[in-house]
This record gives structure tokens, sequence and C-alpha cells, in this order.
């Protein structure tokens, strides 16, 4: 069937084609809703990247403590883990030719709001304690 435009014309009412307004509005409200319910979780989800992060750094510093001493030997390395006193930049000063791709500082390496407390003594092997936003974390 051959089908001529002056044919159609009375059939279809002529209308344009588009989005009503209520129609948009709806869209906006839902996209709305699903972004309200999204934003926490996508904060949450940076917290605890930032966690795993200062673990795995404290980690890291834990096995560059054990590098240390391999490599300088129990007494020489207890020498000058103690000339460093409690100043944490010097101790990790001495742990930064034993990291991957240290950063200068030890406030740089740690994400922010996250400290280590090393020990006074690295004969003991102890691990260094980690302290974040709450508080001590174990880990």
């Amino acid at each position: 069937m051959i089908c001529y435009p002056h044919r159609l014309a009375g059939r279809f009412p002529t209308k344009a084609f588009g989005f009503s307004l209520v129609e948009m509005m709806a869209c906006v409200a839902i996209i709305g809703v699903i972004s309200f319910m999204a934003i926490p979780s996508v904060s949450r989800m940076r917290e605890d990247s930032e966690r795993n992060l200062a673990i795995a750094r404290a980690e890291a510093l834990n096995l560059a403590q054990a590098s240390l001493v391999q490599v300088k030997g129990r007494t020489q390395a207890s020498l000058e883990w103690a000339n460093a006193g409690s100043n944490r930049e010097a101790k990790y000063t001495l742990l930064r030719p034993y990291l991957s791709f240290p950063e200068t500082t030890l406030s740089a390496y740690l994400p922010s709001g996250y400290s280590v407390n090393f020990p006074a003594s690295i004969t003991t092997m102890t691990k260094a304690s980690l302290i974040g936003p709450t508080g001590t974390i174990y880990y």
C-alpha cells in the first residue's frame, strides 16, 4: 500500500515530540534520590581506603625495620636507632632506603590524620603502632 503524506495528515495529530516538564522533573527527582543514597557509600569507601593504605604503609615500615637490622647488623642498627631518639622523622630517615617509593617525610608517607609510633628499641622487633583519627589501629 502506498501512503501519501496528504492522506496521513488527518490520521495523526500534529504533536511536537519530546519530554514534558513533568517527565523531566520525575527524572531529576529519581537521579537526586539515587545520588543522595550513593554519597555516604562513597565517603565510607574513601575512609576505608585511607585506613587500608595507612595499614599497608605501617606494615612496610615494619618490614623496613627488619631489613635495617639484617643489613646493618643488630648492634649497629640498635646504635643508630638509639641515636635517633624519639624523633619519628629521624627514624623514618633510617628506614627510607628500605622502602619502595618512599616520600621525603613521614607525614607525607602516611595518609593525613594517621601517624605511627616507632618502638624505643629496634632489637625487640616490635611493630610500630598506628594511630588514626579514631585512635590506635591494631593491625
